[in-house]
């Protein structure tokens, strides 16, 4: 059979009352609370709040290095920003540019005076 032990009230009434004054936050979800200092913030070559400030490098691009960062074994977000994402101001011209020669300096032979 077993028996209920006494409680520490008995042995030790001071120790019970201090556990019971003591107000600790807890570690769970009061504590997010207390959580107000940012590790990430804005940065200035992606625009995404991926730059580490204590470290000074950018989770996203790496940032200060030279070279762009990106990994295979994240198809997405090499999508993300591959070729054909931005503007293009000289890559959209190309192809245009491509289907007649790469031509400079000349104009195009009338059509109208070919089938007359």
């Amino acid at each position: 059979m077993v028996t209920a032990s006494p409680s520490l009230d008995l042995f030790y009434p001071s120790f019970s009352s201090a556990l019971k004054s003591q107000a600790r936050i807890q570690d769970g979800t009061q504590s997010f609370g207390m959580r107000h200092n940012k590790t990430h913030t804005i940065c200035r070559r992606c625009g995404r709040s991926s730059y580490h400030i204590q470290k000074s490098t950018c989770s996203s691009c790496g940032y200060p290095a030279a070279k762009m960062r990106k990994y295979n074994w994240s198809q997405k977000a090499l999508r993300r920003r591959t070729t054909g994402t931005g503007r293009m101001r000289h890559l959209k011209t190309v192809q245009r540019r491509f289907k007649n020669g790469f031509r400079e300096g000349s104009s195009a032979v009338s059509k109208k005076a070919a089938t007359n």
